[in-house]
């Protein structure tokens, strides 16, 4: 027991920086990921044809929902990634995997549940030390914007 105590001990020590940053590169790149498949199937219409025959979201035509979501995958994680306006784009990233779950994959709730916790430590707790949100801030208060 005092084996796992003291396990449990230094891994109480990491840097909640670090974790910000894990949360930040982790989740960016599923979504990353995810824009570059419809990117990569864009011109062949494969990217059209699952918003039209697999997705199939509500009050959205396929036409307008593919190029929104890819745009969307491909743009925000680099925010994340840079952690520059890190707390909006974990929100628009956690309205996106609601929308996933409720609409298009209901019964992969453990996956987006993942997805949500990482988003939802960005959107509590921001992008941490090593990210532009802080060198912004940092150089607001060193001008007196505080």
């Amino acid at each position: 027991m005092t084996l796992l105590n003291r396990f449990f001990s230094h891994v109480s020590h990491i840097p909640n920086d670090l974790i910000a940053v894990l949360a930040r590169v982790g989740i960016g790149t599923v979504f990353l990921r995810s824009g570059l498949l419809k990117l990569d199937g864009w011109e062949n219409g494969n990217t059209l044809a699952l918003f039209q025959y697999e997705y199939q979201l509500p009050l959205i035509p396929p036409e307008l929902a593919a190029p929104l979501a890819m745009a969307m995958e491909l743009s925000v994680p680099i925010f994340l990634f840079a952690g520059l306006g890190t707390r909006f784009a974990a929100l628009v990233l956690l309205g996106m995997t609601l929308v996933i779950e409720i609409f298009v994959y209901p019964a992969a709730f453990d996956t987006h549940a993942v997805w949500a916790v990482a988003l939802l430590l960005l959107i509590k707790n921001g992008a941490g030390t090593f990210s532009l949100d802080r060198l912004i801030a940092q150089r607001g208060i060193q001008r007196g914007f505080a």
